[in-house]
């Protein structure tokens, strides 16, 4: 029996041309869906048919309710060793695997091109694979107090003294809001705040507070709470930190190994 397949938010039509898919072609439907669905009506409706399910980092979730609407639905296969946007316990609870992959760390960017694809508001985000940098690995674990030069005591003292203040942080209800206004209003009128991380991260009201009051000199921003922020002292791309060809090689490759071990009935990498 044929198993369908669902890839999704494959925005730049990669999973298929980046890993090969032929030893298992045969036992598979596959349909690859490039845009993402936010209406959960509609998105059940799309899914219901399908046993797995390929899920593209964090853009659509994976939530209770959701999931009660699929039940022909037994393996999500994510890319990424994490996918905060799929509720993995309650998944477990209904007899769903979930499966994940390594992450490489990027990246020669195109950042100016994504940059106006965001302001002009190109609903098709992400045009360019860039060429990942094979051996420059650079892991950030977490808010580490220090900076280029010294080590830094304390976060207080980091926002006061740094240039450039980055954030690696995985989102949870305690790493929320990490930078709110009272951290904003610590930094110098002439540092910059980054976030490649998580949109939530911040307080965006305050940043943009911070923003129009040049409290800050500026902000780079891969990921968004809500919107794209509309000033002129942000550069803006879209969630693109993580995007290269070797990434995606490892992503599909593995989400393919993922999938063959599922049909072999030794389900691998489970979270």
């Amino acid at each position: 029996m044929v198993v369908r397949v669902a890839i999704l938010d494959d925005y730049q039509q990669v999973a298929l041309t980046t890993a090969d898919w032929s030893n298992i072609a045969g036992q598979l439907q596959i349909d690859v869906f490039t845009d993402t669905l936010q209406d959960e009506e509609s998105l059940s409706k799309r899914l219901e048919p399908y046993e797995i399910i390929c899920a593209m980092r964090e853009r659509t979730k994976f939530f209770p309710s959701l999931l009660d609407r699929l039940p022909n639905l037994r393996l999500i296969a994510t890319t990424g060793a994490r996918n905060r946007g799929i509720d993995v316990e309650y998944a477990k609870q209904k007899g769903i695997l979930v499966c994940g992959t390594a992450v490489e760390v990027d990246v020669a960017r195109y950042i100016v091109t994504e940059h106006m694809n965001v302001r002009q508001g190109n609903p098709q985000w992400q045009t360019v694979v860039p060429m990942g940098l094979y051996q420059a690995f650079i892991s950030f674990e977490g808010l580490n107090l220090f900076n280029m030069r010294n080590f830094i005591a304390s976060k207080e003292e980091l926002l006061k003294k740094s240039d450039i203040v980055s954030l690696h942080l995985v989102l949870s209800e305690r790493s929320k809001h990490t930078i709110g206004a009272a951290d904003l209003a610590l930094m110098k009128p002439s540092a910059f705040l980054i976030n490649t991380s998580r949109g939530p991260l911040v307080d965006e009201a305050a940043l943009i507070e911070a923003l129009k009051s040049k409290k800050i000199a500026g902000a780079g921003l891969d990921v968004f709470d809500q919107e794209p922020l509309p000033l002129d002292n942000v550069t803006l791309s879209p969630h693109n930190a993580y995007v290269n060809d070797t990434s995606y090689k490892v992503f599909w490759s593995e989400t393919v190994e993922n999938i063959q071990a599922y049909l072999d009935g030794k389900p691998r990498s489970l979270m």
